[in-house]
């Protein structure tokens, strides 16, 4: 695929609205407020045959300084630079503005390919928006309603002639072993999730600074390692459902959360000098109960002094808050200073592979002999409850079938018991295992 475009305008002209519209997917959070946008995010879109990949960007603002606003418009200029043509969107009912003439101008000097996008016509109010586009001397303007889908065939005809390959479309045939590993990366805000996404990736590509909250989309980065495809899904911070009042936080909050759904590796990342905190244990247990397998990134280790005492109190946290799940691999780093990055890397790669791990039935029938030789299961109802057969029914995560003859009598101390032996037996730390209890056939039960 050789076409990028880029979505470029001044705030809440429907930059992101049009993104969505392009993927198929509602990827971006969209709002009436403006701003909403920070990081450039990519996707690949589709008009009829003509595939191409897309990046939603930041609304322009006048500010070349070290603010957030500043940092923000850099973001832009570099996938500007990244880009094959430019889409430069206007807001038809609001008209023509002094911010929008700037911009024009601005592109104009960058020397790629522009097309004006006049959007939210679907009213006869925009005619007049419209017609004022024509003055930012770009050419005709393409007149749409990114919300209602209209004028996606008008918009198809002016990007077609920049596609090199005819509309060729993406190679679909490719096998799950070559799908890259979705690693998404949670935390409560400031921890440096996005300043860690850039150290691992060696560039600047998500907005990063002092201020809290910085990151609002769940933005996904790919990125290879080791001869592994990985995708790196960085997400907004997580705070305490109570705090959450603001309807924008909101949907971030709801955008992160989703991101731990659809990943197969979390890395919950960590301040050293704040380490689990209520809400980290939270989110640790949010993506346990997903199934995802879990990677603990403890962040900053580089301001810390007595670094022994602090390894001991998280140690003893995870045992006190999270008995049911050791053996949680914990890395300790430095984002700012590139330090450990290669040791968490490879950890989110044995995770996987463990999530993804099967064990043979032979072997795990032989187990289940031992664990109930050495602990048989209790009595029920005068007689002691048999565990006749173990098969592993699925992978991402280990999940095993046990038939029993009374499941539903068998108590939770045991279920602990058989977790935990499955865990050593197979080396299956770090991961969530899972048993489901069936009843067992009986061959002498009637079949009438």
């Amino acid at each position: 695929m050789s076409l990028t475009v880029v979505i470029i305008g001044r705030p809440n002209v429907g930059k992101s609205t049009l993104f969505n519209r392009l993927v198929g997917k509602r990827l971006a959070l969209v709002d009436d407020q403006p701003g909403v946008t920070r990081d450039r995010r990519e996707g690949i879109a589709r008009l009829s045959d003509l595939e191409f990949t897309v990046i939603d960007t930041a609304g322009l603002e006048e500010a070349f300084d070290e603010s957030l606003k500043g940092r923000m418009r850099r973001q832009t200029e570099r996938a500007l630079a990244d880009a094959d043509v430019a889409i430069l969107m206007t807001d038809a009912r609001a008209g023509i503005t002094p911010l929008d003439r700037a911009f024009a101008d601005w592109l104009r000097q960058s020397g790629k390919p522009i097309i004006v996008v006049a959007n939210k016509c679907e009213a006869r109010a925009a005619e007049a928006g419209l017609l004022e586009a024509h003055a930012l001397g770009l050419g005709d303007p393409v007149a749409i309603s990114a919300e209602h889908g209209e004028g996606m065939a008008d918009l198809f005809a002016v990007l077609a002639p920049f596609d090199e390959q005819g509309g060729v479309g993406i190679d679909d045939t490719s096998t799950d072993a070559a799908q890259p590993v979705q690693l998404a990366v949670v935390g409560r805000p400031n921890v440096g999730k996005s300043t860690l996404i850039n150290a691992l990736i060696g560039e600047e590509r998500l907005l990063t600074g002092p201020e809290a909250g910085i990151t609002r989309d769940a933005i996904a980065v790919p990125f290879t390692y080791r001869d592994r495809t990985l995708k790196l899904v960085d997400t907004a911070g997580l705070r305490r459902r109570a705090k959450v009042t603001d309807k924008l936080e909101k949907l971030s909050t709801a955008d992160s959360r989703r991101a731990i759904q659809f990943a197969q590796v979390v890395a919950l990342v960590l301040d050293a000098q704040d380490m689990l905190e209520k809400q980290d244990l939270t989110i640790a247990r949010q993506v346990i109960d997903e199934g995802r397998a879990l990677v603990i990134a403890v962040n900053k280790w580089d301001l810390i002094a007595d670094r022994k005492e602090a390894r001991q109190k998280l140690a003893d946290r995870l045992e006190r808050s999270l008995p049911q799940f050791r053996g949680i691999p914990i890395v300790t780093l430095s984002a700012l200073k590139g330090q450990n990055l290669d040791r968490l890397l490879d950890a989110v790669l044995s995770a996987y592979d463990v999530w993804n791990r099967r064990v043979p039935t032979a072997r795990l029938n032989e187990w289940l002999e031992r664990m109930t030789e050495t602990h048989p299961p209790p009595v029920s109802q005068g007689r002691r409850i048999r565990l006749r057969y173990a098969t592993q029914v699925k992978t991402r995560p280990p999940t095993f079938a046990v038939f029993a003859s009374r499941p539903t009598d068998l108590p939770d101390s045991y279920m602990r018991y058989l977790v935990n032996g499955l865990r050593e037996a197979f080396d299956l730390v770090g991961t969530p295992v899972r048993i489901h209890l069936r009843k067992g056939k009986n061959p002498y039960a009637s079949k009438t």
